[in-house]
Formats: C-alpha cells, structure tokens, sequence
C-alpha cells in the first residue's frame, strides 16, 4: 500500500470515528476524555483547541495525555493540555477566594481578592459570579448567614452566635435577620417560638399531601403515605412554631399544588420561604428552571451552577429539598437516564415525570 493510499484509508478511519465530530466542533465538554496528536507538527492538543484544525490524515487519538507523551508528542502550547482545563483553573482560583471571604473577620475588597489570587480585577468579579452564582459580597453575606443558623444552635446566647458569624455589629445583623433566617434571631433559636406556620392535608394520587406556609411564603410541601406521618414531620422541622391546621382558606394552597400535580402543564406560582445554604439555594434555583416535561441529570446540575465537579452536592442539595414539586428535584436523573433517589420515593418520581411526559 503506497503512501497515498494509506493516507487516505487513515483519513476516512478519522472521519469515522465519533471523537473526529468532537474535534472539527471544538467541543469544551468532552475536554480531557481524549486528546488528539498531529503527525506534522508533533504536537497534542485537547478537543476543543482553537489552531487550525489538522487535516484527517494527520491526526492519531489518545485517552490520556501520558500515552500521546509516551508516543512522542509534546504538549500544545495554545491549549495547553498538560495544564488542567481553563474552567479548572479559574475554579481552583476562585475556590481560593472563598476560603479568604471564610476566613476573614472583614470581607476584602475586590481588588484585594484578584491580587491574592492572581486573577485580574477586570475579570475577578465576572469570573467569581460565574463559578459560585453570587458576588463576593453576597458569597460573604450567605456564608455568615449559614453560620450563624448553625451557631445559634449551639451557643450560650444570641449574641454569642452573631459575632461568632461575623456580625460586628448585633444591631446590624438584627436589621438584617428576617432575610438571613426568615424570622428573629431568639426564634430561630427556640425553633421557631411564636412562629404562626399554617398548612392543611390533602389527598391526589400521589398519596398524601402536606403544604404549610409561613408569612414569608409557602416552607413546606410533604409528599408520603401516612397524613399523620407527614405531620409530625413538619413539627420535626419547626418544633416551637404554633402550626395551624384545617384552616379551610388556606386549603386553597393545597387545592393548587394537587391541581398542578395532576395536570403539569397549568404552571404552579407561589411565593416561596426557601432557607438553605449558598449552594442549596443555587442548585434550587437550577433547578426551577428545568421546563416541565424535561430532565437534567446530577452533572448537568453542577456545570449549570459552574461548579461542574459538584455532581454528588448536587444530588445532596436536592435531598434536602422540603418543597416538593415547587422545586421540581424530581426532574434531575442519573447520567445514564436511569431514576435515582427521590426523598419521596422513587414510585412517586416515575409518576411525576410520567404526568410531565404526557402533559
């Protein structure tokens, strides 16, 4: 077979191969599953380089970046495969900028942040938001906002509990309480003392059905099989709260959840009292935004949130979701399409997508 010939033979073998589409897209979401090396130039590079693509005939693929090194080929110098991928290395640095917000009495400035990083200031504060779905400010304001809901549960007082958070200042934090936590601080500290949470009981053909609201919103939606089961749960989440049951106005709340799970396709809007942490509250977000009658699965979650190594927080985040249907975790699937864990479930997961599918 002459050199021509094979040439060409190796160029259609090329062409054939599903990972040949990857290259001539450029595609960033398969970087690092292979790389590729071109014969002429010596060199491999990562799927989605940006150099002038390689003539067919020219390229060999590898899985990882030890065999093309060990076949001769040195590393790219535009899209640096040796390197981890850009989005990595921006998530590392801004990994970095958190931990300095954590650990901070004070939150730093911008550009104290980009210096300590090495990041621009230019680029700092868009790449920050892109990565953690917040601002460094709102990225601090959370953080001492989850601190302190864990340190009132522990400490001797109030007090104690806002300048341990990160609150120089108790009237401050006082201001500011009802958005942190939904209530006052000494309330939340005794479970939700003198707190008024309403909620009724219902029946659809999931089962038994519990919403309970608050005055910031609806902060419950149970789903499960024993209507006195599901009421202890919620007592379980607000201990000290004065719950309100059988209130025949509100029963309306439930009328609409059971009319939006039976018949999808009409929409469920009602404000929400959602209290999670930073993170939480992103995915949940992520989350909303999934159209009814379509899924995404853990990973398509985590890389939404730009945090794309998150997939397993992910899963945990939507675990502790306690507003069923309202923040739709029935819709996030396993990589493979299969269904996976449900709070609920798995039964009643399959019935929802199924009403989704058909509506």
């Amino acid at each position: 077979m002459n050199a021509a010939v094979k040439n060409s033979h190796h160029a259609v073998t090329t062409q054939n191969d599903p990972r040949w589409a990857a290259v001539v897209a450029r595609d960033a979401k398969v970087a690092d599953r292979f790389f590729y090396s071109v014969q002429t130039t010596g060199v491999y590079c990562r799927p989605s380089c940006a150099a002038r693509l390689a003539r067919p005939e020219h390229v060999r693929f590898h899985p990882t970046r030890e065999e093309a090194e060990q076949a001769g080929f040195r590393p790219c110098q535009r899209c640096k495969p040796d390197q981890p991928p850009l989005l990595e290395q921006h998530a590392i640095k801004i990994t970095e900028a958190c931990r300095i917000i954590e650990a901070s009495e004070t939150t730093p400035g911008i550009a104290e942040l980009a210096k300590r990083v090495g990041i621009s200031t230019y680029h700092f504060h868009r790449l920050f938001k892109t990565i953690t779905g917040l601002t460094p400010k709102a990225y601090a304001a959370a953080r001492r906002a989850q601190w302190v809901r864990h340190t009132l549960s522990h400490s001797n007082t109030v007090t104690d509990a806002v300048f341990e958070a990160g609150y120089h200042s108790s009237s401050r934090f006082y201001q500011r309480s009802n958005e942190v936590l939904g209530m006052t601080p000494t309330k939340y500290r005794a479970g939700g003392l003198n707190i008024l949470i309403r909620f009724a009981i219902g029946q659809c053909s999931l089962g038994s059905i519990l919403v309970a609201e608050s005055a910031h919103g609806v902060c419950a939606i149970f789903l499960g099989d024993d209507p006195e089961r599901l009421a202890y749960d919620l007592q379980d989440r607000f201990p000290r709260a004065t719950l309100i049951g059988g209130d025949s106005a509100f029963e309306q709340r439930v009328a609409k959840v059971i009319g939006f799970i039976e018949q999808p396709a009409i929409g469920l809007d009602l404000p929400l009292d959602v209290r999670g942490t930073a993170f939480q509250q992103r995915v949940w977000q992520a989350l909303r935004e999934i159209p009814v009658g379509a899924t995404a699965s853990y990973t398509d979650i985590a890389q939404r949130i730009g945090a794309p190594n998150t997939a397993r927080a992910v899963a945990g985040a939507c675990a502790a979701n306690s507003l069923a249907v309202a923040i739709p975790c029935h819709r996030v699937i396993r990589n493979d399409g299969g269904l996976s864990g449900y709070r609920w479930g798995v039964e009643r997961k399959r019935a929802l997508l199924a009403k989704e599918a058909d509506s």
